[in-house]
């Protein structure tokens, strides 16, 4: 008898490849966009983005804790201009604002930095507070910083940034592509969304690092170090930005 014909070759591997994502959550993005999980296969968070020209809504409510976060043209607060700040309660609702000075004072947004009732987390505060200082001239305080905290607490580790944070205490994997990017004009879907994320998780992040400097008998310390970068960014505004005052 004739051979058996050979088995069909198999079918061809398709890889989900970025661009395809893209255009998926390209569909998604609007007032409401879905985030992949990418630590944990087909999990999703949903998170809402509510994006803002200029200032809040007077509407807007904000809680006793909200978590802070900006964007500007580069990392030198008297030189590079404010373009975004992003605001949450803590909900997975993000409030992004656009910020053009030249023409519109957010108000809104001033009136709750200055809220020394609301506490403010911030990744990094050292660098917003500073950039809110210099363009809105105010004093922030009632601070917690999350960089501060892991410092004091994550002893084991030099890895302090957000995404290592949201990683080992969360369980979660965030990208960082859109950090280097132009943030004076239009914003894309996906500059929105990297915005976004950065203050997605610093009210659990904060939970977490509490709970480790409550265990290592550091809150004290944590709490005068956060009231210190009001002090702290006066320098930097005023020229000791480098300089170690403290040092011999």
């Amino acid at each position: 008898p004739p051979p058996p014909p050979p088995p069909p070759p198999p079918p061809p591997l398709f890889f989900f490849n970025q661009k395809t994502e893209n255009e998926i959550l390209s569909g998604l993005v609007g007032s409401e966009m879905c985030i992949r999980d990418r630590n944990y296969t087909g999990n999703k968070i949903k998170m809402k983005i509510n994006f803002y020209t200029g200032d809040l809504p007077a509407s807007f409510k904000a809680s006793n804790i909200i978590a802070l976060d900006s964007e500007t043209m580069g990392l030198n607060p008297k030189r590079d201009k404010l373009c975004l700040v992003q605001i949450s309660n803590g909900d997975e609702v993000c409030h992004l604002v656009k910020i053009d000075l030249s023409t519109e004072k957010p108000l809104n947004l001033i009136k709750i930095l200055k809220n020394n009732k609301i506490q403010k987390i911030f990744h990094y505060a050292r660098f917003d507070v500073a950039v809110f200082k210099h363009n809105f001239k105010i004093n922030i305080k009632n601070i917690y910083c999350t960089k501060i905290a892991s410092k004091l607490v994550r002893t084991y580790t030099d890895k302090h940034g957000y995404k290592d944070l949201c990683s080992e205490l969360l369980g979660k994997s965030i990208s960082k592509t859109e950090q280097s990017s132009d943030w004076g004009g239009e914003l894309t879907k996906e500059q929105q969304k990297y915005a976004a994320t950065d203050v997605l998780y610093l009210h659990k992040i904060k939970d977490k690092l509490d709970t480790m400097l409550l265990r290592e008998k550091r809150s004290k310390l944590a709490k005068a170090c956060f009231d210190f970068i009001q002090y702290r960014t006066d320098l930097d505004i005023n020229g000791w930005s480098e300089q170690d005052i403290f040092k011999h």
